[in-house]
């Protein structure tokens, strides 16, 4: 299961991470994202060993969202070295999500 991230430990967590970070930006209140939730679930635990997965309430976390101009969710955003390497806005399927990270980290 992905982890929770806040605006004060997204530093810690995603920024120094030592490999591939994929964030997931949600909000309770989205549909899509609601939908998309269970397979990053499922794609953290089939992936944990090569990229780390996090989650990331855009409402109880304002800041880091618009610091990487999130303007819709679910906006799944990957990090390497601190940096945002690759970014997907909207839901998709299974096979989408699973085929766009592995070719993203």
């Amino acid at each position: 299961m992905a982890q929770q991230v806040s605006d004060e430990k997204f530093e810690t967590e995603v920024l120094n991470a030592d490999g591939p970070v994929i964030v997931d930006f949600w909000a309770e209140w989205c549909g899509p994202c609601k939908a998309l939730s269970p397979l990053v679930d499922e794609l953290a635990e089939e992936l944990g060993s090569k990229v780390k997965i996090v989650k990331m309430n855009i409402d109880e976390n304002p800041n880091t969202p618009t610091k990487y101009g999130v303007r819709g969710i679910p906006t799944l955003m990957v990090f390497k070295g601190g940096e945002v390497t690759e970014t997907k806005v909207g839901g998709m399927s299974k096979a989408q999500l699973q085929e766009w990270a592995e070719a993203s980290v």
